[in-house]
Parts: structure tokens; C-alpha cells; sequence
């Protein structure tokens, strides 16, 4: 690692240091502060009501004393299974009161993976709504001795929805999230105490438990702070920003605890809608909207987005996935406003690199490092080996704000660290003036649409289709979502082929939405490396061939 100054420093924007004093503390804190000193403002808008902070402070402690009265210990894991509704920040700064760690599940899982989850983190509780499909999962995973009880919070508190409700059984190990009392004292909470189990496969395999402190998270906000206040974007209680990426992905989670403890508006909304981000930004008057690339592309390629007013907007961000460079400098040439962007990881929470706001930048980078954040590149073949600028690497960082590890596997948090640092799987460099630039990935994973799909276990689940004798899985370029999984499989001897629509409907139960394969291809036998193993690398470069047959 170079020493100081480093290289990034010199390039930061004037106001923006890198050695900022960070102070440990508590998100539990940073949220009783907030609504203390916001009480009459409004925290979120849900389906055209507003919800203050006042409110949300009360059922969030309401909540916090629902699970202590269920018996929840501190320091338990309880997990949350919602989309974009109320009842999540509810339950997320309710956990944290009362003492526990959240584990998130997303809606989009698939069965396995849930229950994957729910054992890996040992959480015996779960925290759902009243909305199909996710209350009767919640019952199954209940009745499968999966957790010991369920936490229901109904969709119509926050308004009439168009989207019909399940019933809620009555037996006692389902629950309301509200209490009866609040207690007298609330469980002691320290910043080094575990606040999130957050999933993730990393780079490849199985996902495991990020373990991410409420110290990690708290360091994570002052470092966006300490980034973006010297550079004009201050909004502290007066700032309203877009929410409708899902709150279980760490980039929307930080973006929620960051405009929550600020004090703003979260107009939170269930799902991404052209016409009513557009509404938002004009009528609402958003100054914020954190996105992932498919979204700023749904933007662009809108009829008559030239038109529209965007003039509210003072941060416009991609980030989950990398950004078409054309599609950035398209959008930023019909509406007038810089899309920036960055660069991070679940494990990071997701503090890593920032592009400037204003000045002029690289075509191209991920930016540079937040303060307090230090980055190095290393060998592929030797991690201890750090790289000059210009020569590409894995990426290592190192920072308050950077996991200790996975939850439960101690070999993988070993092997993810190499002195001190945690190795990202990212393949990048940094140029002489400290900027960033990703060229890869070390691993296979598929980045599609902002979600991490893993080939491994797409191709786990096509295996157990009776027909198929081998098969692999690898990322495809995909207009929308950036990548997109393809599917090649041999079949069988004497086995019948199948179609990509039957393929999809025997995964139903095996995949999430988001994992399934966009295409299909069915051969004789599948490529192998010299030693005999299956090779993703030779599919790769065949389908590159396809897009660019003259230069591959």
C-alpha cells in the first residue's frame, strides 16, 4: 500500500480530506437523535400519506418491545422478509432497539435459498407482512420448525393498496408487530455489537452472512458525508429522496439509514415505475435518486425525457452494477444532470470509491476512495504483491467501514484477507492520479440488474433435471439488465430436449426471479479444459465471438 499522501488525494475535489475523524456509534442512536430533532417533519411517503417521524419513531418502538415481550434476546438474529413498504424501517430500526441483529431475506429468493439463510443465521424469528406471496412462505418456513414465530405487519396500515391481502391465522406463535408497553429500559447496545447479517455469495458459492457493526454502518454514512458536504450536497432535513430500489440490497439499506438519520423524506415506493420517478422528481421535487444502471436506462430511453423538468435533482447515482458509459453521457445530455457513481461491496456497507461531483472526471472510473477508505491493487497470482499504477489486479481495501467476516465460516473470512485487507474479487487498476477503473471480475459471478446471481447454483438446480447430463452458466451481455444468465446443457442418452419456457418452469422453485436464464442452448457436449474440467472460459469467449467476430 502506498504511503500518504496517496495517490487519490491529490485529486479529491477542494474541501474533501481524507484522514476524517470517525466517530464509533450506533445507528439505534443516530435514529432516537433524528426523530428527537425531526419530530414534525415527514419521514416517508407511502402511497400518497405521510408518515412522520414521530410516527415512526413510536412504531419502531413498539416494534423493538414486541419482539423483547416474544422472548427475542439481544444480540439475536431476527430476519426480515419485505419489500419497499413502512413495515421494513419499522422492523429494521426496531430489531436494532431492541438490542438484535437483522438478517435479511429478499422476496425474490427462492424457498431454499430462504431456508439457507434462516439456519446459517440461526434466526428464530421472522418479520413479514400480510402480502402474498410472502405470508404464506413465511407460514411454510414456520411450520417446517424453521423459525419459532412470525411478526405480521398488515399492508393497510399505511393506506388502501390495489394489491389484496393474505389472511392472518390466529395462533399464538403469529404475531402483530406492535406491544402492549413499552419497557422500562431498553437493552444496552455498543458500536461494536453486530447490527446486520447481510447475504451475499461474495464471488462465488453459497451466500453467507457479511458481518457488518453498527459501527461499520455509522462509519460508512460519515464517510458519505465527509464526501459529499465540502462538495455542496448538504440536505440535512430538508432533502427528499427517491426509494424504490429494494431496502434488503445494502446500497438502498445505507441510502435509507443515511436519509433517516439526516432527517429527510423517503419517498419510498414498492416498485421502479418511469412515470412515477418522473412525478417524483417533478412534482415531489426529489433532490436525490439512488439507482442501479436498468433504471437510469429505462430513463434515458423514455419518449420525450428531454422534456422533462429535473431541476430538483442535486444527486443523481448508479450504482449495484457497472454503467454503460453511453448510457451515462446520454442521460446526462437530454436531462442536464451528471449521473454519478461509485463503487462498493456488501462487505464494504457499501462505502468504497466515489466519482466527484461536479468537476471534470475519467470516462469510464469508479471514481476515488471515500476519506478513511484505502485501496490497493494487487497480483492475481500473489495477493501480497502490490501492483504499480497503470498494472491491473484484484483490488484490496481496507477501512472502518469493511466487514470482519462472514458469519459462521471462518475459513472464508480467512481466506478473504490478506494482510489486513479484504480482497474484493474485482479486477481493476488505478492510474497515477488515483482514479479507479474496473475491467473484471476474478470470479463468475453475474451481475444482472444490480442483484449477484451465482452460476453455481443455477447450474446446482438445472442438474436436477432428469434430462440433463451436464451444464453451465455464464453472463451474457443483456441490454436492460447488464448481464443476464444463459444456460448451455448436454443432455442425457436417449433423454428428449426441452425448451427455455420448460427449463424456466422446472427452476420455478429452485430460483428467484432473477437467477433464471434468459436463453437456452442445448449441445452435444459442452467445452473442457485440458485436465477434463467443464469450461465457463471457452463459452465466454464463443459468445463474445458472436458480438464481435471481427476483432475477437
Amino acid at each position: 500500500m502506498p504511503q500518504r499522501p496517496f495517490p487519490w488525494e491529490k485529486s479529491y475535489p477542494p474541501g474533501v480530506t481524507w484522514d476524517v475523524a470517525f466517530r464509533p456509534a450506533t445507528i439505534s442512536s443516530k435514529f432516537d437523535q433524528a426523530i428527537a430533532t425531526h419530530a414534525h417533519r415527514s419521514a416517508i411517503d407511502f402511497r400518497e400519506r405521510s408518515i412522520g417521524y414521530a410516527e415512526l419513531g413510536n412504531e419502531a418502538a413498539h416494534a423493538a418491545a414486541a419482539l423483547l415481550e416474544a422472548g427475542s434476546e439481544p444480540g439475536a438474529a431476527v430476519a426480515l422478509y419485505l419489500p419497499n413498504v413502512p413495515w421494513h424501517p419499522v422492523a429494521f430500526f426496531g430489531v436494532l432497539k431492541a438490542g438484535g441483529k437483522v438478517a435479511h431475506l429478499s422476496p425474490l429468493d427462492a424457498e431454499r435459498t430462504l431456508r439457507h439463510k434462516l439456519a446459517d443465521s440461526g434466526a428464530r424469528t421472522l418479520v413479514t407482512t400480510d402480502l402474498p406471496p410472502l405470508l404464506p412462505m413465511a407460514l411454510k418456513l414456520l411450520d417446517a420448525g424453521l423459525v419459532d414465530r412470525v411478526f405480521v405487519g398488515e399492508d393497510d396500515r399505511w393506506g388502501p393498496s390495489t394489491t389484496p391481502t393474505a389472511p392472518i391465522p390466529a395462533r399464538p406463535d403469529v404475531k402483530r408487530l406492535r406491544a402492549a408497553r413499552l419497557p422500562d429500559a431498553w437493552p444496552r447496545v455498543l458500536p461494536s455489537d453486530i447490527a446486520l447479517l447481510q447475504y451475499t455469495g461474495g464471488t462465488t458459492g453459497v451466500p453467507k452472512g457479511a458481518m457488518l457493526t453498527h459501527a461499520n454502518m455509522t462509519a460508512s454514512l460519515q464517510m458519505y458525508d465527509a464526501w459529499y458536504r465540502p462538495q455542496g450536497i448538504d440536505r440535512r432535513g430538508t432533502g427528499r429522496a427517491i426509494c424504490v430500489l429494494p431496502l434488503f440490497h445494502i446500497y438502498q439499506l445505507t441510502n435509507m439509514v443515511k436519509q433517516i438519520t439526516s432527517g429527510n423524506e423517503l419517498l419510498l415506493r414498492t416498485r421502479f415505475d418511469v412515470e412515477t420517478t418522473l412525478r417524483d422528481i417533478e412534482t415531489k421535487r426529489a433532490t436525490s435518486f439512488p439507482g442501479v444502471p436498468t433504471m437510469w436506462i429505462a430513463l434515458a430511453n423514455h419518449p420525450g425525457i428531454e422534456t422533462r423538468d429535473f431541476s430538483s435533482l442535486e444527486q443523481c447515482s448508479a450504482g449495484g452494477a457497472p454503467m454503460p458509459v453511453e448510457v451515462q453521457q446520454r442521460f446526462e445530455r437530454l436531462t442536464g444532470r451528471r449521473l454519478g457513481g461509485g463503487w462498493g461491496m456488501t462487505e464494504t456497507c457499501p462505502a468504497g470509491t466515489q466519482v466527484p461531483v461536479a468537476s471534470p472526471t475519467k470516462s469510464g472510473t469508479i471514481g476515488l476512495p471515500l476519506p478513511g477508505i484505502e485501496i490497493d491493487v494487487v497480483a492475481l497470482d500473489d495477493p501480497t504483491r502490490v501492483l504499480a499504477p497503470g498494472e491491473t489486479g484484484e483490488l484490496r481495501i481496507r477501512g472502518p467501514n469493511v466487514t470482519s467476516g462472514y458469519w459462521g465460516h471462518p475459513e472464508e473470512t480467512a481466506a478473504s484477507f490478506v494482510d489486513g485487507r479484504f480482497l474484493t474479487g474485482d479486477v481493476g487498476s488505478m492510474d497515477a492520479d488515483g482514479f479507479f477503473f474496473l475491467v473484471d471480475r476474478k470470479k463468475d459471478l453475474i451481475i444482472s440488474g444490480g442483484f449477484n446471481v451465482y452460476p453455481q447454483m443455477i447450474e446446482q438446480a438445472i442438474y436436477e433435471h432428469a434430462s440433463v447430463a451436464e451444464a453451465l452458466v455464464i453472463g451474457v451481455p443483456d441490454a436492460y439488465r447488464g448481464e443476464s444468465a444463459k444456460a448451455f446443457v448436454s443432455l442425457r442418452s436417449g433423454a428428449e430436449p426441452f425448451t427455455l419456457k420448460e427449463l424456466c418452469a422446472f427452476l420455478g422453485d429452485k430460483l428467484g426471479r432473477h437467477e433464471m436464464p434468459v436463453a437456452l442452448e442445448i449441445r452435444a457436449s459442452l467445452p473442457r479444459t485440458a485436465v477434463g474440467k467443464l469450461s465457463r472460459l471457452e463459452l465466454r469467449h464463443e459468445e463474445m465471438n458472436k458480438l464481435s467476430p471481427a476483432t475477437a
